[in-house]
């Protein structure tokens, strides 16, 4: 179970990314969302805590279509991209990224992984 009750010291880039995985806690994704105005419930969890499994294990991903590839294959349960971008209106791989306290992929700033807005 996650230890949400853990703070921690966090150090942000400019667009509000973290500096590594170090300092992230569930704390911080709870706080951050909903800076962003995101509840989170036990769907965003599974994607975060899977960026950051996917993250530990392989390191950089090649791009962010890459990751939101995989992101639908694992969690839109056969409705496509529309889920993801429900849950992450930011953009599933930017917003869940951040979140989730990892670096951003290459080319996740590109505005068509924005949001359904």
């Amino acid at each position: 179970m996650l230890d949400i009750n853990k703070a921690t010291t966090t150090q942000l880039d400019p667009e509000g990314n973290m500096f590594g995985l170090a300092p992230w806690s569930p704390l911080f994704a709870q706080r951050q969302a909903k800076a962003e105005g995101i509840f989170l419930t036990d769907e965003h969890w599974e994607i975060i805590i899977h960026l950051r499994e996917r993250y530990r294990e392989r390191g950089d991903a090649r791009s962010a279509r890459e990751i939101l590839h995989e992101l639908e294959e694992n969690f839109s349960d056969g409705h496509g991209r529309r889920n993801l971008y429900e849950l992450f209106p930011g953009g599933p791989v930017s917003q869940a990224s951040r979140l989730g306290g990892l670096p951003l992929p290459p080319y996740s700033s590109d505005p068509s992984f924005g949001s359904v807005e």
